[in-house]
């Protein structure tokens, strides 16, 4: 049967909650039907493991579904590397990637599993690493629901091939929120040039220009880039900082937007 015709289910896996979008089948799915469904985390465990253990009671519910997972950052350690013509196997990128992980991240890089995206032709590829036994316990629940897991995806790289089109080959900042986290990437004239993880707190709104003005200097920019991109969980007010060309989208939106 062609996946066209299979009806489908998108999982947004985040510690609290899984949102959920189902798509009815047929050549043009149209607007979901979501919902968000709570989920309590457990004492004592991985930040992941309550809403791996919410999955049987979703799956049981949508039968017959294709089902793609996309991952909260907050799961997720990312790294940019940049575009080396000497790495000419998969396998040598990869190794570059595990090399850098560890560089920055010790010795549990090696419990992680590593994927690799390209953002551009002969452009930086962009590292994604999850915990393996976290990608090993979701596996583990689609097959003893007899479900049909189509992809798993981190949502920095859902959010950024929905939008990829808006962002062209001009330059902005994507900053993308999550409960105390931020993610901020940097696209100069369409070319990925950096990507930090930082924690946050409920005065992130006012302090941006604050903060985008130190990651600039961090990077050395020689002219300030003023395109902000705004993945929220809430509402943003774009006319909050006059100096900045900023657009809000929403976080749930681009997390169970049809792939």
């Amino acid at each position: 049967m062609s996946l066209l015709w299979r009806n489908h289910l998108r999982i947004s896996l985040c510690a609290d909650r899984l949102v959920l979008a189902g798509y009815a089948r047929g050549l043009r799915p149209g607007k979901p039907k979501g919902n968000v469904m709570p989920v309590q985390v457990l004492p004592n465990a991985e930040e992941w493991r309550g809403a791996v253990e919410a999955l049987p009671e979703v799956l049981s519910a949508h039968k017959n579904h294709d089902v793609s997972v996309v991952i909260a950052d907050q799961f997720v350690r990312y790294v940019l590397l940049q575009w080396n013509a000497a790495l000419k196997t998969d396998a040598q990128w990869m190794t570059l990637a595990r090399h850098r992980l560890t560089a920055v991240h010790g010795a549990a890089a090696a419990d992680w599993d590593i994927k690799l995206t390209e953002t551009a032709p002969m452009g930086p590829r962009l590292a994604c690493a999850v915990d393996r036994e976290l990608i090993q316990a979701l596996e583990a629940k689609f097959v003893a629901a007899n479900a049909r897991l189509v992809s798993v995806q981190p949502f920095l790289v859902t959010a950024f091939n929905h939008i990829r089109k808006t962002i062209g080959k001009d330059s902005c900042w994507l900053v993308i929120e999550e409960p105390g986290r931020l993610t901020l990437a940097f696209i100069q004239r369409g070319v990925w040039v950096a990507i930090r993880s930082r924690r946050s707190d409920h005065r992130w709104r006012e302090t941006l220009p604050e903060l985008i003005e130190r990651e600039s200097a961090f990077l050395a920019l020689s002219e300030p880039c003023t395109r902000v991109i705004v993945c929220a969980q809430g509402a943003f007010d774009t006319q909050m900082h006059e100096a900045f060309r900023t657009q809000a989208v929403s976080y749930g939106e681009l997390a169970l937007a049809w792939a």
